[in-house]
């Protein structure tokens, strides 16, 4: 049955590639919920999908419309970012950012170790002799 529905489709859509890009977007339409223009017959989704269109019973510029616009909302994303924008700072920024930090830390635990009294013991031993 699905042999013979893809070829009557091929019929309305003579490029396979924009006939299974067709049929996946009236199947993932008709899991949405969108009413159904045939009789499903027992058929999973995509079979109805492909079923509709060889019965001509869906409008594909409207079906071509849904499916642009759909695959428009993942090419923004795809656009490469300029430098210096994302998290405000460029490559060289966060870089020194990285380096400051690292500083930082290391000033934090020579303070933690005086407070501690390591290095206080060693001050006393060197002033006792």
């Amino acid at each position: 049955m699905a042999r013979v529905t893809v070829e009557d489709c091929v019929q309305r859509i003579p490029n396979r590639f924009e006939l299974v890009m067709m049929a996946a977007q009236r199947a993932r339409e008709v899991s949405a919920g969108a009413p159904i223009t045939i009789d499903r017959d027992n058929d999973k989704n995509p079979v109805v999908a492909l079923r509709e269109i060889a019965d001509e019973t869906v409008v594909l510029a409207a079906l071509t419309d849904n499916l642009i616009t759909g695959l428009q909302r993942h090419v923004e994303n795809d656009e490469p970012e300029e430098e210096g924008t994302g998290f405000g700072t460029g490559a060289g920024d966060l870089l020194a950012e990285m380096q400051q930090a690292q500083i930082s830390d290391d000033e934090a635990e020579e303070a933690d170790m005086t407070i501690d009294g390591e290095f206080e013991d060693a001050a006393e031993a060197d002033d006792g002799n």
